[in-house]
């Protein structure tokens, strides 16, 4: 998957909300300020989501530059850890959590009500 071809070695999720209408240079910024990491390390995609929680955002660098990510979940939301301002590391399994919408800080099973159409 991508973690293969982007070269994925580290997943750090920004816990709480960001506005994910910022772009490259914002989410750069807030990595460094709000969570004292570093954006430009090679190899570790940095997860950012909204007060929605039925999309996320990714930044990761390159090497050469800077690959923005954007998933919207179809069907429910994510579980996103909301209650520190810390930023946490993830295991390869946490990462599978949190894609198929569980918090991976605290995976449980929950269910998901399918969106109606009127």
């Amino acid at each position: 998957m991508l973690e293969n071809a982007a070269g994925i070695r580290r997943v750090v999720l920004a816990c709480g909300t960001v506005d994910l209408r910022k772009g490259i240079d914002g989410l750069a910024t807030i990595i460094g300020d709000r969570y004292g990491q570093n954006p430009f390390e090679k190899g570790t995609l940095f997860l950012f989501c909204e007060k929605r929680s039925d999309r996320c955002k990714g930044l990761l660098w390159m090497g050469t530059g800077f690959l923005l990510l954007y998933k919207r979940f179809e069907a429910g939301q994510l579980s996103w850890p909301r209650t520190t301002q810390e930023a946490a590391g993830l295991t390869e399994e946490q990462f599978q959590y949190l894609m198929m919408g569980l918090n991976p800080l605290e995976p449980k099973v929950r269910e998901v009500k399918p969106k109606q159409i009127y």
